[in-house]
């Protein structure tokens, strides 16, 4: 687990899915408007007061890519400051799901084969991610 948060900072708990179809990942292009806007990310949200991290995971995934997630697996958690925010990653791997992901708030979303990933531009917090990701295929 990656921790590089000062403690006295509010964090946003955010449940992140990885969603995966066989070699291919779903990813979405954050707003111009929004923290880290313009960078790559994996779908996901802030952990509502009285979620848990898989019912927050189930609605955020519906809310911003309309798909229904049957299971999920924990994947790994991150800790990152980026100064102005500091957030917590609950990441999770998400394989059985109904539905095509699309991005539901006008958001551009496509499939990208796991070895191409280090193509797009992710906010730094994701970096872990991507490398654990490409370790997965070699």
């Amino acid at each position: 687990m990656e921790s590089t948060i000062n403690p006295d900072k509010k964090v946003v708990h955010v449940a992140v899915g990885i969603i995966k179809r066989e070699q291919d990942i779903f990813i979405c292009k954050r707003p111009d408007d929004k923290h880290q806007g313009g960078k790559w990310e994996f779908p996901g949200g802030k952990v509502e007061k009285g979620e848990t991290v898989t019912q927050a995971l189930q609605r955020e995934l519906i809310e911003e890519v309309d798909i229904h997630v049957q299971s999920s697996s924990p994947f790994m958690e991150i800790h990152h400051d980026y100064g102005d925010k500091a957030v917590q990653l609950d990441i999770h791997l998400v394989e059985d799901f109904s539905g095509e992901p699309i991005g539901l708030e006008g958001q551009q979303g496509q499939w990208v084969a796991i070895d191409k990933l280090d193509n797009f531009q992710f906010p730094a917090a994701n970096v872990p991610i991507l490398a654990k990701l490409i370790e997965l295929i070699k």
